[in-house]
């Protein structure tokens, strides 16, 4: 239950975005997007950007960082395929996963409602059960009109 409702929290807050924020923010960064990177000793260990945002929040990068084959999978519909060279869902919170265990986060998706619901519908749907092919068919079918061209996502 405490699932589904940190779910239902985040895509409630994640409809108050149109799409990815275009604007800087108060954090410094050296990103041509504007992306804050954070490297971590592990996903067990959150980056310290998330410190200003709320647990619905938190709750998805966690999740997210458990679920990466999963959003490997999962195109994103936000445009950061060409803005910011994500190829999935996945590439909207973590830049880079290290070969001793390191993770780079990204803030991207603390900016941006799309990456924020497909991530969230994704994670919810396939603990319910639904096979990762059902969810990309899903978010395909959702985000295939009004919404920017899809990321480069490996085809299944």
């Amino acid at each position: 239950m405490r699932k589904q409702f940190m779910f239902s929290s985040i895509l409630s807050v994640s409809l108050l975005f149109s799409g990815c924020a275009q604007n800087e923010n108060d954090h410094a960064t050296e990103h041509q997007t504007g992306d804050i990177r954070e490297e971590t000793a592990s996903i067990h260990e959150l980056p310290s950007f998330l410190a200003s945002y709320n647990e619905s929040m938190i709750h998805l990068y966690e999740q997210v960082a458990t679920h990466r084959t999963l959003l490997e999978n999962i195109p994103c519909y936000c445009g950061c395929g060409e803005s910011a060279g994500h190829e999935n869902n996945y590439d909207c919170f973590v830049y880079e996963n290290k070969s001793n265990g390191a993770i780079v986060w990204d803030d991207h998706a603390t900016k941006c409602g799309v990456c924020l619901e497909i991530a969230s519908i994704s994670i919810e749907q396939y603990e319910k059960g639904m096979s990762v092919k059902d969810i990309r068919r899903l978010i395909d079918e959702t985000y295939k009109e009004g919404y920017a061209k899809p990321t480069l996502t490996k085809p299944m």
